[in-house]
């Protein structure tokens, strides 16, 4: 069955809090930051933060948080992907990327930020950004904390 991506509703709070604990990519402290980007987007309907929920049959296998970048005519910031761990492999971060970029082809978007760290843990966003041509275009060393850069990623549309 095909990966479909749908708007987020009030009631996915729970599952994209699922996907986010589904394995220990994602720290406490980074948890909760995610979240609240969650509830602000539930309240603010794609003001700041634009959730788009990708289902895998009636799994709620994921999901990608973008949004206009401050001060910007025409460039949006990937904040968060997330695929839960039982849906790993089968497109699902993929899908929700080619959706995102989609939507804001249509809306005349030029160009997409990510920012990143550099630990083991982000390993396969690297190469998921890299997937999807989205280079390097920045390293601040140490960002985060000793030996953990922040990396930034720049794609125009």
């Amino acid at each position: 069955m095909p990966i479909r991506i749908r708007p987020l509703k009030p009631s996915d709070r729970a599952g994209l809090e699922a996907a986010l604990r589904s394995d220990d990519t994602f720290k406490e402290v980074e948890i909760a930051v995610a979240l609240e980007l969650i509830d602000d987007a539930t309240e603010n309907r794609d003001k700041d933060y634009w959730i788009r929920v990708a289902c895998d049959g009636d799994d709620l296998a994921g999901y990608i948080c973008f949004g206009p970048t401050p001060m910007t005519a025409s460039t949006y910031d990937l904040y968060w992907i997330v695929t839960h761990a039982a849906h790993r492999g089968k497109g699902v971060a993929g899908s929700l990327i080619n959706a995102m970029e989609a939507e804001l082809r249509g809306i005349s978007a030029t160009a997409i930020r990510v920012e990143t760290s550099q630990t083991e843990g982000y390993g396969a966003a690297r190469t998921l950004y890299a997937k999807y041509d989205y280079p390097e275009t920045a390293r601040l060393p140490d960002f985060y904390r000793p030996g953990d850069d922040l990396i930034v990623y720049y794609k125009r549309l």
